[in-house]
């Protein structure tokens, strides 16, 4: 082989790394948009990753995902939805309320979306259709609503003697009126009197306890939504300071003190967030996909606040339980 031929082989061998590397295909790009604090909501987005992996994706592997947290103030939510619409995502995971589903769903027509939400999606003008969505998004749904009457429940077996139970509820989540609704109801057929107790700033959750010390209320119940979850270690030291039975949305509030949570398992609907995310990036329309229902619910209760309140808890309700706190 002569020099010159040998020199010209030698060079085309050295480019065909970069030739390959050109025709590497581009990493998709998620955009996790929540109105949480990382924080407070760490479990969820290790639950959402899980999902994702179902599907054969992996952060940093050959999946980009970029994160957005609102911190619980839900007026920041439009703007970093137009950032994910600018950044040109493949997919956007609206989580942490309706509220943040709506702004996204606002912001983009092109881009999938896939929702997390207590409220009902067609209720809260989501999709017109569970089994049908259409157009460019889907998501997983709890009807947070239902659940409600639940809680009111089983806090009736723990605290039998309370005729009247208070409600904690910020006015500003979209899911509080129907969830409140439904309670209400619930209250009525148990002969129970229920009062709400509206909450949008850390001196109104403060106010709402002493609403309720002077209104002899026996228990209540800690609506859901960025807020509250964001100050639950102040509410459940107010809890505790008042000594008032508290039914938490919040499974994480029982760990720290509260002293019951009744709820949708969300690690589970972040899960069945991330896999629907997934199947889009393989190529499924998200209006193809039937809004999911996640129906994975959990009981947590703390036996040492129990004590500290001087509650007995009913053998039936502790057989019930998912986890117990001694």
């Amino acid at each position: 082989m002569r020099r010159r031929e040998f020199i010209s082989l030698i060079g085309g061998a050295a480019a065909w790394p970069s030739v390959a590397n050109a025709q590497q295909p581009a990493r998709p790009v998620v955009g996790f948009l929540s109105s949480q604090s990382p924080d407070t909501y760490s479990p969820f987005p290790a639950a959402f990753r899980e999902g994702l992996k179902e599907q054969g994706f992996s952060d940093g592997e050959n999946v980009t995902i970029e994160y957005r947290w609102a911190h619980g103030q839900l007026n920041r939510v439009p703007a970093m939805a137009a950032e994910l619409v600018n950044l040109k995502v493949d997919v956007i995971a609206a989580t942490g309320g309706v509220a943040v589903a709506l702004a996204v769903k606002a912001a983009t027509t092109s881009i999938p979306i896939v929702f997390n939400s207590g409220e009902d999606p067609v209720r809260a003008g989501l999709v017109p259709n569970l089994n049908r969505p259409g157009g460019n998004i889907t998501g997983v749904s709890w009807f947070s609503d239902e659940v409600g009457a639940k809680r009111l429940g089983l806090m009736h077996q723990l605290v039998p003697t309370a005729a009247v139970i208070g409600v904690l509820a910020n006015p500003n989540e979209p899911e509080t009126a129907p969830s409140i609704a439904a309670t209400e109801a619930a209250a009525r057929s148990l002969g129970l009197k229920l009062t709400v107790l509206n909450a949008t700033t850390i001196a109104g959750i403060e106010a709402a306890f002493g609403a309720m010390v002077e209104q002899r209320a026996g228990a209540m119940m800690v609506g859901a939504g960025p807020f509250f979850i964001n100050q639950r270690t102040q509410i459940v030291a107010l809890a505790a300071q008042h000594a008032i039975p508290c039914m938490y949305s919040d499974p994480a509030a029982v760990g720290i003190g509260g002293l019951i949570n009744y709820g949708n398992v969300l690690t589970d609907a972040y899960r069945r967030n991330g896999a629907y995310v997934g199947r889009i990036l393989k190529g499924d329309k998200p209006g193809d996909l039937p809004v999911d229902r996640a129906t994975k619910f959990g009981l947590v209760i703390n036996l040492k606040t129990a004590k500290a309140l001087g509650l007995d808890i009913p053998p039936t309700l502790l057989a019930l339980a998912d986890e117990v706190i001694e």
